[in-house]
Protein backbone atom coordinates (compact mmCIF):
# COMPACT_ATOMS: atom_id res chain seq x y z
CA UNK A 1 0.00 0.00 0.00
CA UNK A 2 1.41 3.52 -0.86
CA UNK A 3 2.58 5.09 2.34
CA UNK A 4 0.93 8.88 1.73
CA UNK A 5 2.52 10.68 4.76
CA UNK A 6 5.64 10.83 2.99
CA UNK A 7 4.45 13.06 0.52
CA UNK A 8 3.03 15.14 3.58
CA UNK A 9 5.97 18.00 3.56
CA UNK A 10 6.38 17.80 0.07
CA UNK A 11 2.68 19.40 -0.68
CA UNK A 12 3.86 21.90 2.26
CA UNK A 13 6.55 22.80 0.35
CA UNK A 14 4.08 23.61 -2.26
CA UNK A 15 0.90 24.90 -0.96
CA UNK A 16 2.33 27.47 1.35
CA UNK A 17 4.56 29.29 -1.75
CA UNK A 18 0.79 29.17 -3.84
CA UNK A 19 -1.13 30.49 -1.07
CA UNK A 20 1.21 33.42 0.03
CA UNK A 21 1.33 34.19 -4.13
CA UNK A 22 -2.58 34.23 -3.97
CA UNK A 23 -2.64 36.44 -0.49
CA UNK A 24 -0.15 38.87 -2.65
CA UNK A 25 -2.76 39.09 -5.27
CA UNK A 26 -5.41 40.03 -3.12
CA UNK A 27 -3.19 42.62 -1.19
CA UNK A 28 -2.01 44.24 -4.84
CA UNK A 29 -5.86 44.08 -6.04
CA UNK A 30 -6.32 46.12 -2.53
CA UNK A 31 -3.53 48.69 -3.83
CA UNK A 32 -4.71 48.84 -7.23
CA UNK A 33 -8.08 49.48 -5.65
CA UNK A 34 -7.48 52.41 -3.72
CA UNK A 35 -5.13 53.87 -6.74
CA UNK A 36 -7.99 53.50 -9.30
CA UNK A 37 -10.76 54.27 -6.41
CA UNK A 38 -13.18 56.59 -7.68
CA UNK A 39 -15.67 57.42 -4.45
CA UNK A 40 -18.40 58.04 -6.82
CA UNK A 41 -18.78 55.16 -8.33
CA UNK A 42 -17.19 52.01 -6.01
CA UNK A 43 -18.57 49.49 -8.07
CA UNK A 44 -16.78 50.65 -10.85
CA UNK A 45 -13.01 50.53 -8.98
CA UNK A 46 -13.80 47.30 -7.75
CA UNK A 47 -14.88 45.96 -11.34
CA UNK A 48 -11.51 47.53 -12.77
CA UNK A 49 -9.41 45.59 -9.90
CA UNK A 50 -10.78 42.42 -12.02
CA UNK A 51 -9.86 43.77 -15.09
CA UNK A 52 -6.60 44.45 -13.80
CA UNK A 53 -6.12 40.60 -12.95
CA UNK A 54 -7.55 40.25 -16.29
CA UNK A 55 -5.37 42.48 -18.49
CA UNK A 56 -2.25 40.27 -16.93
CA UNK A 57 -2.61 37.27 -17.27
CA UNK A 58 -3.68 38.48 -20.74
CA UNK A 59 -0.56 39.92 -21.43
CA UNK A 60 0.98 37.15 -19.74
CA UNK A 61 -0.28 34.17 -21.05
CA UNK A 62 -3.67 35.03 -23.29
CA UNK A 63 -2.07 34.71 -26.49
CA UNK A 64 0.76 32.92 -28.27
CA UNK A 65 2.30 36.11 -28.90
CA UNK A 66 1.94 37.43 -25.14
CA UNK A 67 3.46 33.71 -24.29
CA UNK A 68 6.70 34.69 -26.50
CA UNK A 69 7.14 37.89 -24.48
CA UNK A 70 6.82 35.70 -21.00
CA UNK A 71 9.24 33.05 -22.14
CA UNK A 72 11.85 36.06 -23.45
CA UNK A 73 11.82 37.87 -19.94
CA UNK A 74 11.94 34.22 -17.89
CA UNK A 75 15.08 33.53 -19.51
CA UNK A 76 17.43 35.68 -17.64
CA UNK A 77 15.64 35.26 -14.54
CA UNK A 78 16.02 31.28 -14.74
CA UNK A 79 19.45 31.84 -14.60
CA UNK A 80 19.42 34.67 -12.85
CA UNK A 81 17.17 32.99 -9.76
CA UNK A 82 20.68 30.32 -9.40
CA UNK A 83 22.73 32.96 -8.18
CA UNK A 84 20.71 33.04 -4.78
CA UNK A 85 19.62 29.71 -4.79
CA UNK A 86 22.65 27.48 -5.17
CA UNK A 87 24.65 29.11 -2.74
CA UNK A 88 21.48 29.30 -0.24
CA UNK A 89 21.93 25.30 -0.53
CA UNK A 90 25.00 26.24 1.87
CA UNK A 91 23.13 28.64 3.74
CA UNK A 92 24.63 31.72 2.20
CA UNK A 93 22.50 34.77 1.42
CA UNK A 94 23.90 35.96 -1.85
CA UNK A 95 22.10 39.22 -3.70
CA UNK A 96 24.62 40.24 -6.34
CA UNK A 97 22.92 38.89 -8.87
CA UNK A 98 22.54 42.68 -10.66
CA UNK A 99 26.12 43.03 -10.58
CA UNK A 100 27.11 39.44 -11.69
CA UNK A 101 24.69 39.82 -14.76
CA UNK A 102 26.29 43.49 -15.72
CA UNK A 103 30.33 41.77 -15.76
CA UNK A 104 29.18 39.03 -17.64
CA UNK A 105 27.59 41.38 -20.07
CA UNK A 106 30.42 43.55 -20.14
CA UNK A 107 32.73 40.49 -20.88
CA UNK A 108 30.26 39.10 -23.49
CA UNK A 109 30.64 42.09 -25.33
CA UNK A 110 34.39 42.49 -24.97
CA UNK A 111 34.51 38.86 -26.26
CA UNK A 112 32.17 39.64 -29.09
CA UNK A 113 33.56 43.07 -30.30
CA UNK A 114 37.25 41.83 -30.15
CA UNK A 115 36.52 38.57 -31.88
CA UNK A 116 33.87 40.03 -34.56
CA UNK A 117 32.12 37.67 -36.80
CA UNK A 118 35.31 35.88 -38.04
CA UNK A 119 33.41 32.24 -37.30
CA UNK A 120 30.06 32.95 -35.32
CA UNK A 121 30.12 29.95 -33.22
CA UNK A 122 33.48 30.65 -31.86
CA UNK A 123 32.66 33.56 -31.25
CA UNK A 124 29.27 32.67 -29.31
CA UNK A 125 31.12 29.85 -27.41
CA UNK A 126 33.86 32.42 -26.47
CA UNK A 127 30.84 35.11 -25.40
CA UNK A 128 29.55 32.78 -23.28
CA UNK A 129 32.51 31.68 -21.64
CA UNK A 130 33.74 35.00 -21.18
CA UNK A 131 30.71 35.63 -19.20
CA UNK A 132 30.86 32.26 -17.28
CA UNK A 133 34.43 33.61 -16.30
CA UNK A 134 33.55 37.34 -15.31
CA UNK A 135 30.47 36.22 -13.51
CA UNK A 136 31.97 33.65 -11.67
CA UNK A 137 35.11 35.85 -10.51
CA UNK A 138 32.64 37.72 -9.52
CA UNK A 139 30.80 35.92 -6.76
CA UNK A 140 33.53 33.92 -6.05
CA UNK A 141 35.01 37.13 -4.77
CA UNK A 142 32.17 37.27 -2.37
CA UNK A 143 32.33 33.48 -1.02
CA UNK A 144 36.40 34.24 -0.90
CA UNK A 145 35.61 37.34 1.41
CA UNK A 146 33.23 35.05 3.45
CA UNK A 147 35.64 32.35 4.20
CA UNK A 148 39.00 33.77 4.57
CA UNK A 149 37.75 37.27 5.57
CA UNK A 150 34.60 36.79 7.54
CA UNK A 151 32.85 39.28 5.76
CA UNK A 152 29.00 39.17 5.58
CA UNK A 153 27.89 37.92 2.12
CA UNK A 154 24.56 39.73 1.52
CA UNK A 155 26.39 43.05 2.79
CA UNK A 156 29.38 42.02 0.52
CA UNK A 157 27.47 40.97 -2.77
CA UNK A 158 24.80 44.11 -2.63
CA UNK A 159 27.62 46.46 -2.55
CA UNK A 160 29.27 44.67 -5.40
CA UNK A 161 26.40 45.63 -7.03
CA UNK A 162 26.54 49.21 -7.22
CA UNK A 163 30.54 48.54 -8.20
CA UNK A 164 29.40 46.74 -11.15
CA UNK A 165 26.89 49.26 -12.33
CA UNK A 166 29.10 52.10 -12.36
CA UNK A 167 31.54 50.04 -14.28
CA UNK A 168 29.27 49.83 -16.51
CA UNK A 169 28.50 53.60 -17.02
CA UNK A 170 32.57 54.10 -17.26
CA UNK A 171 32.74 51.95 -19.79
CA UNK A 172 30.03 52.68 -21.82
CA UNK A 173 30.59 56.33 -21.41
CA UNK A 174 34.47 56.11 -22.35
CA UNK A 175 36.20 53.34 -23.86
CA UNK A 176 33.58 51.31 -24.94
CA UNK A 177 31.30 54.00 -26.41
CA UNK A 178 30.11 54.05 -29.68
CA UNK A 179 30.09 58.13 -31.22
CA UNK A 180 26.89 56.98 -32.65
CA UNK A 181 25.08 56.45 -29.25
CA UNK A 182 24.20 60.22 -28.29
CA UNK A 183 21.16 59.81 -26.51
CA UNK A 184 21.89 56.69 -24.96
CA UNK A 185 25.39 56.05 -24.28
CA UNK A 186 25.90 52.62 -25.62
CA UNK A 187 28.68 50.14 -26.95
CA UNK A 188 30.04 49.33 -30.56
CA UNK A 189 26.54 46.88 -31.61
CA UNK A 190 27.60 43.01 -32.35
CA UNK A 191 27.73 41.82 -35.88
CA UNK A 192 25.03 40.62 -36.61
CA UNK A 193 25.99 36.85 -37.65
CA UNK A 194 27.42 36.58 -33.75
CA UNK A 195 23.60 37.49 -32.60
CA UNK A 196 22.01 34.57 -30.60
CA UNK A 197 19.18 33.73 -33.01
CA UNK A 198 15.57 32.45 -32.17
CA UNK A 199 14.36 29.12 -31.73
CA UNK A 200 12.83 28.15 -35.03
CA UNK A 201 8.78 29.34 -35.49
CA UNK A 202 9.18 31.49 -32.56
CA UNK A 203 10.62 35.18 -31.57
CA UNK A 204 11.69 33.94 -28.56
CA UNK A 205 15.87 33.21 -28.47
CA UNK A 206 17.77 30.45 -27.28
CA UNK A 207 18.76 31.57 -23.84
CA UNK A 208 15.61 30.20 -22.89
CA UNK A 209 17.06 26.76 -23.65
CA UNK A 210 20.33 28.03 -21.59
CA UNK A 211 18.31 28.78 -18.66
CA UNK A 212 16.28 25.40 -18.89
CA UNK A 213 19.60 23.78 -19.17
CA UNK A 214 21.20 25.38 -16.35
CA UNK A 215 18.09 24.81 -14.37
CA UNK A 216 18.50 21.31 -14.72
CA UNK A 217 22.43 20.36 -14.57
CA UNK A 218 21.78 22.74 -11.10
CA UNK A 219 19.16 20.41 -9.83
CA UNK A 220 21.39 17.17 -10.71
CA UNK A 221 24.48 18.78 -9.05
CA UNK A 222 22.90 19.32 -5.63
CA UNK A 223 20.57 16.50 -5.67
CA UNK A 224 22.54 13.78 -7.25
CA UNK A 225 26.13 14.01 -7.00
CA UNK A 226 28.71 13.77 -3.74
CA UNK A 227 29.03 17.74 -4.56
CA UNK A 228 25.84 18.35 -3.81
CA UNK A 229 25.33 16.16 -0.88
CA UNK A 230 28.69 17.62 0.77
CA UNK A 231 27.18 21.25 0.17
CA UNK A 232 23.67 20.19 1.68
CA UNK A 233 25.85 18.92 4.46
CA UNK A 234 27.97 21.94 5.21
CA UNK A 235 24.66 24.11 4.76
CA UNK A 236 23.19 22.27 7.51
CA UNK A 237 25.60 22.52 10.00
CA UNK A 238 29.08 23.90 8.96
CA UNK A 239 30.54 22.46 12.77
CA UNK A 240 29.14 18.93 11.58
CA UNK A 241 30.71 19.43 8.14
CA UNK A 242 34.16 20.21 9.32
CA UNK A 243 34.39 17.69 11.60
CA UNK A 244 33.25 14.97 8.96
CA UNK A 245 36.66 16.69 6.82
CA UNK A 246 34.75 18.07 4.51
CA UNK A 247 36.53 21.06 2.93
CA UNK A 248 34.05 24.29 4.00
CA UNK A 249 35.81 26.65 2.43
CA UNK A 250 36.55 25.52 -1.27
CA UNK A 251 32.96 24.58 -1.25
CA UNK A 252 32.00 27.88 -0.12
CA UNK A 253 34.24 29.62 -3.28
CA UNK A 254 33.22 27.19 -5.69
CA UNK A 255 29.59 27.20 -4.96
CA UNK A 256 29.57 30.95 -5.20
CA UNK A 257 31.80 30.66 -8.57
CA UNK A 258 28.88 28.90 -10.01
CA UNK A 259 26.08 30.86 -8.90
CA UNK A 260 28.16 33.77 -10.36
CA UNK A 261 28.76 31.98 -13.51
CA UNK A 262 24.71 31.05 -13.94
CA UNK A 263 23.97 35.29 -13.70
CA UNK A 264 27.17 36.01 -15.97
CA UNK A 265 25.47 34.24 -18.65
CA UNK A 266 22.41 35.50 -18.10
CA UNK A 267 24.33 39.14 -19.12
CA UNK A 268 25.82 37.36 -22.40
CA UNK A 269 22.01 36.22 -22.96
CA UNK A 270 20.89 39.98 -22.98
CA UNK A 271 23.74 41.50 -25.24
CA UNK A 272 23.69 38.19 -27.54
CA UNK A 273 19.89 38.12 -27.86
CA UNK A 274 18.16 41.13 -26.87
CA UNK A 275 20.09 44.35 -27.15
CA UNK A 276 23.04 43.36 -29.27
CA UNK A 277 25.00 45.81 -27.24
CA UNK A 278 25.81 47.31 -24.01
CA UNK A 279 24.32 49.99 -22.25
CA UNK A 280 22.00 50.87 -19.47
CA UNK A 281 19.31 48.36 -20.75
CA UNK A 282 21.68 45.87 -18.90
CA UNK A 283 20.63 46.83 -15.62
CA UNK A 284 17.31 45.92 -15.82
CA UNK A 285 16.58 44.18 -12.66
CA UNK A 286 16.83 41.08 -13.92
CA UNK A 287 18.99 39.98 -10.88
CA UNK A 288 16.66 41.79 -7.79
CA UNK A 289 13.85 39.90 -9.76
CA UNK A 290 15.99 36.41 -9.69
CA UNK A 291 16.52 37.01 -5.92
CA UNK A 292 12.06 36.77 -5.46
CA UNK A 293 12.23 34.07 -7.90
CA UNK A 294 14.89 31.85 -5.68
CA UNK A 295 12.78 32.68 -2.59
CA UNK A 296 9.31 31.75 -4.01
CA UNK A 297 10.73 28.55 -5.36
CA UNK A 298 12.60 28.08 -2.36
CA UNK A 299 15.68 27.33 -4.05
CA UNK A 300 15.18 24.52 -6.10
CA UNK A 301 16.55 24.97 -9.39
CA UNK A 302 13.40 23.21 -11.01
CA UNK A 303 10.99 24.77 -9.30
CA UNK A 304 12.64 28.53 -9.81
CA UNK A 305 12.08 27.61 -13.52
CA UNK A 306 8.74 27.58 -13.12
CA UNK A 307 8.41 30.50 -10.84
CA UNK A 308 10.40 31.99 -13.35
CA UNK A 309 8.31 31.46 -16.04
CA UNK A 310 4.94 33.24 -14.03
CA UNK A 311 7.29 36.43 -13.02
CA UNK A 312 8.10 36.85 -16.52
CA UNK A 313 4.75 36.91 -17.41
CA UNK A 314 3.74 39.48 -14.77
CA UNK A 315 6.56 41.97 -15.96
CA UNK A 316 5.44 41.58 -19.23
CA UNK A 317 2.36 42.86 -18.43
CA UNK A 318 3.62 46.23 -17.20
CA UNK A 319 3.33 47.87 -20.13
CA UNK A 320 -0.54 47.35 -20.84
CA UNK A 321 -1.61 48.03 -16.59
CA UNK A 322 0.00 51.58 -17.65
CA UNK A 323 -1.81 52.31 -21.13
CA UNK A 324 -5.27 51.09 -20.25
CA UNK A 325 -5.78 52.04 -16.49
CA UNK A 326 -2.91 54.63 -16.20
CA UNK A 327 -1.77 52.73 -13.49
CA UNK A 328 2.18 54.35 -12.48
CA UNK A 329 4.84 52.64 -14.28
CA UNK A 330 6.24 51.49 -10.92
CA UNK A 331 3.06 49.11 -10.47
CA UNK A 332 4.63 45.83 -11.39
CA UNK A 333 7.21 46.60 -9.01
CA UNK A 334 4.54 47.17 -5.85
CA UNK A 335 3.48 43.88 -6.88
CA UNK A 336 6.84 42.13 -6.94
CA UNK A 337 7.32 43.99 -2.74
CA UNK A 338 4.56 42.40 -1.91
CA UNK A 339 4.86 39.03 -3.17
CA UNK A 340 8.54 39.66 -1.76
CA UNK A 341 7.34 40.49 1.69
CA UNK A 342 4.71 37.53 2.11
CA UNK A 343 7.04 35.09 0.82
CA UNK A 344 9.37 35.85 3.45
CA UNK A 345 6.27 35.71 6.05
CA UNK A 346 5.03 32.44 4.93
CA UNK A 347 8.99 30.78 5.61
CA UNK A 348 7.78 31.26 9.33
CA UNK A 349 5.01 28.90 8.59
CA UNK A 350 6.57 26.05 7.83
CA UNK A 351 6.20 22.99 10.46
CA UNK A 352 2.98 24.75 12.03
CA UNK A 353 0.38 22.78 10.23
CA UNK A 354 -0.36 19.71 11.85
CA UNK A 355 -1.35 18.61 8.46
CA UNK A 356 1.81 18.52 6.75
CA UNK A 357 3.71 16.98 9.60
CA UNK A 358 4.61 13.87 8.36
CA UNK A 359 3.54 11.50 10.25
CA UNK A 360 6.30 8.24 11.79
CA UNK A 361 6.17 4.99 10.31
CA UNK A 362 4.22 2.31 12.46
CA UNK A 363 7.14 0.00 14.11
CA UNK A 364 7.63 -3.17 12.10
CA UNK A 365 5.37 -6.12 13.84
CA UNK A 366 7.55 -9.10 15.21
CA UNK A 367 6.52 -12.29 14.11
CA UNK A 368 4.53 -14.51 15.90
CA UNK A 369 7.15 -16.75 17.68
CA UNK A 370 6.29 -20.85 17.16
CA UNK A 371 5.88 -23.31 20.25
CA UNK A 372 8.43 -25.61 19.63
CA UNK A 373 7.59 -29.20 18.75
CA UNK A 374 7.02 -31.76 21.78
CA UNK A 375 9.06 -34.27 22.10
CA UNK A 376 7.57 -37.81 21.77
CA UNK A 377 7.86 -40.08 24.43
Amino acid sequence: MLNLNHWRSKLEAVVIPVAALLFALILFGIFCFFVLLDPKNIGQSIAQVFQVYGSIYKAAFGSWFSLQNTLIRAAPLMLSALCTALPARLGLGIIGNEGAIVVGGLAAIATGLTLGNITPLVSQVAMALAALAAGGVWIGAVGALRHYRGVNETISSLLLNYIAIALLNQLVNGPMKDPSSLNKPSTYPLPEAVMLGSIPGTRVHYGLIYGLLACAIAYFLIQHTTFGFAARTAGGNVKAARIAGLPVGKLTILICALAGSCAGLAGMVEVAAVHGRANESLNANYGYSGILVAFIARHNPLAAAVVAILLGGILASGGILQRNYQLPDATILVFQGLVFLVVLYSESLYGRFRLFRDRPAPPPVAPLATAPPSLSA
